[in-house]
């Protein structure tokens, strides 16, 4: 389980992609998601994800992405066999690769950016400040609650927990005493936060300042032209080219099998 969040753990590092204004990143990010979205044929969804590697060997986390795509293979692997079951294969690819374009632009986005760059970039955005502090803390806690998770489950199993005996209902039951102690350790720091928050007397003041200051350079621009062309191409061929004019495209690039 902790593999797949370690596509959520930000990791210092000096890099290019690190460099870049969170909000750059940011926008990167849901451009990608959204060209995702919009293609389910093999050949689009395709290019979309090998686009998207050079920007993680850019900001040198190719092991901890790659860790996160083999915590997905069991989820894959399911979504693979029922798809195909019950649709086609290459529904079932296609839906297996829109995943792996989701993770990979998120996992771009918060290897790369610390929660507090991009909760001051929200401000920045005119996003409240109680907003943005919360998703700053839950992006924090992802990756946390997935640590704990994990040294619970093995501390269980030392002490004689089978998760893997019994049919599915048992193998459900098995994770109880995993589920309790999570539940409890979440109660018990959601409390810790509430009494370091008051102790501070967080939300007395609304005129706050920060240490630094956010801005956009040359490479932050360059990027974010960059990232609309790419959403206004992908617009364009899904509701101009695709449905006005298909002919204009060669069939391998809706290449699909029938359903």
């Amino acid at each position: 389980m902790a593999a797949i969040f370690e596509a959520f753990r930000f990791k210092q590092k000096d890099t290019f992609m690190h460099r870049l204004d969170p909000r750059t990143t940011f926008f990167m990010a849901v451009v990608f998601s959204i060209v995702g979205m919009l293609f389910l044929e093999i050949i689009p969804l395709l290019i979309i994800f090998l686009t998207m590697i050079p920007f993680i060997f850019l900001a040198r986390s190719l092991r901890q992405w790659s860790k996160s795509l083999r915590g997905l293979a069991l989820l894959a692997g399911f979504i693979l066999t029922i798809n195909t079951f019950f649709l086609s294969f290459s529904f079932a690819v296609s839906t297996v690769l829109r995943l792996g374009v989701l993770m990979t632009a998120f996992s771009l986005f918060f290897l790369t950016v610390h929660p507090d760059d991009f909760a001051l970039a929200l401000i920045k955005m005119r996003v409240p400040y109680e907003f943005a502090f919360a998703f700053s803390m839950a992006v924090r806690y992802v990756p946390t609650i997935a640590t704990e998770t994990e040294t619970i489950r093995d501390a269980q199993m030392s002490r004689g927990l089978e998760l893997e005996r019994g049919n599915i209902l048992q193998r459900v039951r098995n994770y109880i005493p995993i589920l309790i102690p999570i539940i409890v350790s979440s109660i018990r720091r959601a409390l810790q936060v509430a009494e370091s928050l008051e102790s501070r007397a967080f939300g007395s003041t609304t005129n706050r300042t920060s240490l630094y200051e956010l801005k956009l350079r040359k490479r932050d621009y360059a990027l974010m032209v960059l990232s609309t062309l790419i959403l206004m191409f992908a617009l364009y061929v899904t509701f101009i080219i695709r449905v006005q004019a298909p002919w204009l495209l060669p069939d391998w690039f809706f290449w699909h099998f029938p359903l």
